[in-house]
């Protein structure tokens, strides 16, 4: 699937049939996505942090363009995927390294070193770089902090999310926006809008019940398999101590 395919999944969806993304976080997990038939994948920058044995936010810039390759490599569906705040990359090099991992979309966050949120003109301005860089070859999810480091306001996310798309965005992606404000996050935006979900079928339901139209899962499925292996490591230990 090319990227104007993968961009064409997030457009004239029903309103109840969100695009839905799982997030795999090595070549495997993302064999095992892609094999129960979804159509794309997005990966999460914390999941793959997590598997390679960092923080989230501390993965250097070479270890995620090389863990992104691994999972692109391992799958036929296009993959997005979560490149943080750009690491510090100018435009030209971002889109050149992410594009020869043959990722086809990528996640870009609007907050610096993970602490406060950037001057929003400014970043629509990298946006507009990057827009320009990439042309047409890139998917660009644009993910608004106002939730995560900013004020809270659903007018500013609203506001955020209008200069991005206006810049080229995409999408846009209000990250840990309250399932209460999404109708409103809805109606003032025009175009494309990801929210995060739970690993489970209900909160999937109700985003898309309230408007979404991507649905990723960030880290969330990375921390639910590593919550069953230590289930199982801790059943095999008692029988083992048994």
């Amino acid at each position: 699937m090319t990227v104007t395919a993968f961009r064409a999944l997030h457009h004239d969806r029903a309103a109840d049939d969100p695009l839905v993304l799982p997030g795999p976080w090595d070549a495997g997990s993302a064999q095992v996505l892609a094999d129960a038939g979804f159509p794309a994948l997005a990966t999460p920058s914390a999941g793959i942090a997590a598997s390679l044995g960092y923080q989230d936010g501390a993965t250097p810039p070479e270890e995620m363009f090389a863990a992104v390759a691994r999972i692109v490599r391992a799958v036929s569906v296009p993959v997005s995927a979560d490149l943080e705040g750009g690491y510090g990359l100018a435009p030209s090099e971002l889109v050149g390294r992410l594009l020869e991992t043959g990722a086809v979309g990528c996640n870009l966050e609007d907050s610096e070193e993970g602490t406060s949120l950037k001057e929003a003109g400014r970043h629509a301005d990298w946006l507009a770089e990057v827009r320009a860089e990439a042309g047409d070859a890139l998917f660009v999810n644009a993910r608004v902090d106002t939730f995560l480091f900013g004020t809270g306001d659903p007018a500013d996310a609203v506001a955020r999310a209008r200069l991005y798309l206006a810049a080229g965005a995409d999408c846009v992606y209000p990250l840990l926006a309250p399932a209460e404000v999404l109708p409103e996050l809805r109606a003032g935006i025009d175009g494309p809008l990801n929210m995060a979900a739970g690993p489970d079928r209900e909160s999937v339901a109700e985003l898309a019940r309230l408007g979404a139209t991507r649905v990723t899962f960030g880290p969330g499925m990375q921390r639910h398999a590593m919550g069953s292996t230590g289930e199982l490591a801790a059943r095999l230990r008692s029988v083992d101590a048994g």
